[in-house]
């Protein structure tokens, strides 16, 4: 069986050669076989998780090469999905089951599951990774998941309808949900854990980003085809960008330089430029694309299609398709670490 890396995933032998052959010589001279086995650790690409709701797995994705190099049992219909910093355990939604499934990436099986209440969605982690959280819809509630003990902590009652997303900021200190049905979106007081105020935008508030230093909050909205620039400190709207038909996901660049937003109808995903909040470029992807994700060095863009079985890959310097990738039936978004 070939060599595992430190997420346990098997290593693609050209990945390998590479990182072997410019260290052969400083191996030579007195690198130690364990430093040397962190350095080409270290150097490996990060992993793309795509959960597919109808296949009942997660496709795993080499960012290095875009290539499908596994697959996951995730339950029977894994939809959010969130990974835990030191990339060790993923939790996905099970809609069918009510549940949160616990997934230990280095064993690529289910290993606890988490029972919530009827129809649980969207999934975030806090940037310390302490607490996982999980929209549920039928309830109208946030479900607060301890880490440390993989225990229901709080099951937080939200005011908006029908639960889809929920994110906390990069600093911890807000926690946004999105109400499909309620037109708003829901803030959380995210260390206190109790919402504080919500702010109404266009029907049917989806996807979810912030800026990295929090300050700025990107919300879609499907059926108002529009994307919504908020202010966290004044928890107020700055600007209502117009984007696609049935805008959907929220990515944004690390450098907090660009947002990316699909848009299901049209097959596309617009990106904006964060110093005006102006839409600067549109990229075809796939049929119904949904959910994404981007690397940590933001060079390339993950856009789950749904009624494509595939993502997208998008270089971000270009801002045009790359490849698309065949993953499992129906593909509801995209987590990287």
């Amino acid at each position: 069986m070939p060599p595992l890396d430190r997420r346990g995933h098997l290593w693609d032998t050209y990945r390998v050669q590479q990182l072997i052959a410019p260290m052969k010589t400083t191996y030579r001279f007195g690198l130690g076989l364990a430093a040397w086995m962190i350095c080409a650790a270290a150097l490996s690409a990060p992993f793309a998780y795509v959960p597919n709701e109808k296949s009942g797995t997660i496709s795993i994705i080499d960012t290095a090469t875009d290539q499908i190099t596994g697959e996951i049992k995730a339950g029977d219909k894994p939809r959010g999905i969130a990974i835990t910093p030191d990339a060790r355990f993923i939790y996905v939604s099970d809609q069918p089951n009510r549940a949160v499934n616990v997934i230990d990436v280095a064993k690529q099986a289910i290993i606890s599951k988490v029972e919530l209440g009827e129809s649980p969605e969207g999934v975030g982690i806090s940037a310390d990774g302490k607490w996982v959280v999980v929209a549920v819809e039928e309830s109208n509630s946030v479900a607060f998941i301890d880490t440390a003990t993989n225990k229901l902590a709080l099951n937080l009652k939200v005011k908006g309808k029908n639960p889809e997303h929920a994110v906390f900021s990069p600093d911890g200190k807000w926690l946004y949900v999105s109400a499909e049905e309620g037109d708003v979106v829901d803030i959380i007081d995210g260390r206190a854990r109790k919402q504080i105020t919500s702010i109404t935008l266009g029907q049917r508030p989806r996807g979810i980003g912030f800026l990295p230093d929090s300050s700025r909050a990107y919300v879609a909205a499907e059926e108002a085809h529009t994307v919504y620039s908020i202010d966290t400190a004044k928890q107020t709207v700055l600007k209502v960008i117009k984007a696609g038909q049935r805008a959907n996901g929220i990515a944004v660049r690390p450098d907090g330089k660009r947002v990316y937003v699909s848009n299901g109808t049209d097959g596309t995903v617009s990106v904006i430029d964060t110093a005006d909040d102006s839409v600067i470029a549109t990229i075809p992807v796939g049929r119904r694309p949904w959910n994404m994700a981007i690397t940590p060095d933001g060079k390339k863009l993950y856009v789950a299609n749904g009624r494509s079985n595939s993502v997208s890959v998008i270089d971000t310097q270009t801002n045009a398709k790359v490849t698309d990738v065949t993953v499992g039936e129906l593909p509801w978004g995209v987590v990287i670490r």
